[in-house]
């Protein structure tokens, strides 16, 4: 599945506009949708906060014009990634207590470490994913 939508220029301090900040609240639906109707409910939560993040971190840093989402199931992991068209990776910061926004990709590196999975950038950095191990299924 592959989602591409168009977004604005952040304004000033790195605010979204309101019509992507729907966007990023779509990309989290849609998310949720199909993993439900995967049958990956247990992975919904931790899914939708990885795409809310990857989703804003694009809109947010990337400068670009065009967002594109996609999610698949391959070698037993879901797999999520979030192209944005920029070149230039995004690094993992340590934001202070205080600070109110500096933390997406901490929570992604946690959620993905703790699903046994793992996280990048490709594409010289425009392209930046995730992949989460599915669930053992019980016979």
């Amino acid at each position: 599945m592959s989602v591409s939508f168009g977004v604005l220029r952040c304004g000033a301090g790195g605010r979204i506009a309101d019509a992507d900040a729907r966007r990023v609240q779509m990309a989290r639906r849609v998310t949720a949708a199909r993993l439900r109707y995967c049958g990956l409910t247990g992975l919904v939560d931790d899914a939708t906060l990885i795409v809310s993040e990857l989703v804003t971190n694009a809109i947010v840093h990337s400068g670009g014009t065009q967002v594109t989402f996609t999610m698949a199931i391959r070698d037993g992991s879901l797999c999520i990634s979030v192209h944005d068209e920029m070149p230039g990776g995004p690094t993992v910061h340590n934001a202070s207590s205080e600070a109110e926004c500096g933390r997406g990709l901490f929570l992604v590196e946690c959620f993905a470490n703790a699903r046994g999975g793992t996280w990048g950038t490709s594409d010289a950095g425009a392209t930046t994913w995730c992949r989460l191990a599915l669930p053992k299924v019980q016979p």
